[in-house]
């Protein structure tokens, strides 16, 4: 819930500067010149640039908590099975081998968008964020394109999960 929260005040603020941002564009392209006319496009792109990726992180949360809501309902959300250092921190090499089991299921059913989607959780796991929301996207993708309740899909791309390495630490 905490997460929610703070994506929602972000957001927020973000559409206020967004707003802010856009009407000084206004206000500089109503002014006339070819200066101000010139510099009140640039600043509206800004803004445009702004909302786009606003929209396009919020479809990827929505998407990605469904995923999350389906899965829980099937059972098969992982289970955090990671040891803790004492401060409370993810164990590395707890990490990298719930990883090593992840990415072996994902090889073996790579058309699985539920694989998929716990392979991006260990990523995360693993602080290795870049390939977990590349991951997710992948899970995303195999869950719009197969029917409810089917493991196949219609495209032969797979990807491979673990990339260039063999695990997230790049041991």
């Amino acid at each position: 819930m905490r997460a929610k929260i703070t994506y929602v005040v972000t957001a927020a603020v973000l559409v206020f500067y967004f707003v802010l941002v856009g009407s000084r564009g206004v206000l500089l392209i109503e002014h006339g010149t070819l200066i101000t006319v010139t510099f009140g496009v640039a600043v509206l792109v800004l803004p445009a640039i702004g909302v786009w990726f606003l929209w396009k992180n919020t479809q990827f949360v929505r998407r990605a908590n469904a995923l999350a809501a389906e899965l829980d309902a099937e059972g098969g959300l992982p289970v955090d099975e990671l040891l803790r250092t004492p401060s409370g921190r993810i164990d590395r090499a707890s990490a990298d081998a719930v990883f090593e089991r992840r990415r072996e299921e994902t090889e073996d059913a790579p058309d699985d968008w539920r694989c998929w989607f716990r392979l991006a959780v260990a990523y995360q796991d693993a602080r290795d964020t870049p390939r977990a929301r590349k991951a997710m996207q992948r899970a995303i993708a195999l869950h719009r394109a197969t029917p409810s309740g089917d493991h196949a899909t219609a495209s032969g791309d797979h990807a491979t999960p673990s990339g260039d390495h063999s695990s997230p630490s790049g041991v």
